[in-house]
């Protein structure tokens, strides 16, 4: 801490302002960037609900099928068992037996028309089934359409920008070290606080930045001294003079294009 104490407060003005326009071009390179990865995200667990539903129709399909086939096995069966009791009948010795193998028969032929019904039903369904997955599989194209070009929409932004950003990422915890902790823990609560995230602000028409409140003459000559650290009374932010604001504008101006 010996060494923050050492720079003047001209200097720690300059590296408050210089932070300032550091992390004002992070968040330019954010805002260009916007909603995108959390639009992505979201399309990403749209198109994995989709395939997920697609892939639970698809069994269900299979299945129905699957139900099908074994209908028709059971009148394949019925119908067997229909040949056999129609080839007992030429051979019984009494009506109860005729009457026992008649309602055998009965029997079989009923089980043929329910799993005939049953068969009927599972169709119907299945026609329904693959409605449902056309428009699913066609709902899953569109959305994975539109996926693949906000993944290239983000994916060009990242190309641009990702590397300056890492770059003033760093700039700024350099910067950070190069002023005392108790003015960063300003510094990051005022930033936390305001919508624009400006904590340290120029005098501009006789006004702190960004603000219709006009700072007393006497205060505007103060902060053009650099003697000490003033804040804006109204909205608590660290003000600068307007030719500090300007030289340092320039200073990182030049930084930025380095980038």
């Amino acid at each position: 801490m010996a060494k923050s104490k050492e720079i003047s407060v001209e200097q720690r003005l300059r590296a408050l302002y210089d932070l300032q326009l550091i992390d004002s071009r992070i968040d330019e390179i954010r805002s260009v960037r916007g909603e995108l990865p959390l639009e992505v995200s979201d399309l990403e667990d749209e198109v994995t609900g989709l395939k997920t539903r697609l892939a639970k129709l698809e069994d269900n399909l299979a299945s129905t099928d699957s139900q099908i086939s074994e209908k028709k096995n059971l009148i394949e069966e019925a119908k067997t068992l229909i040949k056999k009791y129609s080839e007992q009948q030429k051979n019984v010795r009494n009506n109860r037996e005729f009457n026992s193998i008649t309602k055998e028969v009965e029997y079989q032929e009923l089980e043929i028309e329910l799993a005939e019904k049953h068969i009927r039903e599972f169709k119907a369904q299945i026609e329904q089934k693959k409605e449902v997955i056309d428009k699913t599989k066609s709902h899953a194209k569109e959305r994975e359409t539109h996926l693949k070009h906000k993944k290239n929409e983000l994916d060009a932004i990242l190309a641009e920008t990702e590397k300056e950003e890492e770059a003033l990422l760093k700039k700024s915890e350099d910067y950070k070290k190069k002023i005392e902790e108790r003015l960063v823990k300003a510094y990051n609560r005022i930033r936390t606080n305001v919508k624009n995230g400006l904590a340290v602000v120029p005098i501009e028409r006789g006004a702190a930045g960004g603000s219709y409140f006009t700072i007393p003459p006497q205060v505007q000559m103060e902060i053009a001294a650099r003697k000490k650290i003033i804040t804006d009374e109204h909205s608590g932010r660290i003000l600068v003079d307007e030719a500090l604001a300007e030289e340092q504008k320039e200073k990182m101006a030049k930084m930025f294009k380095k980038l």
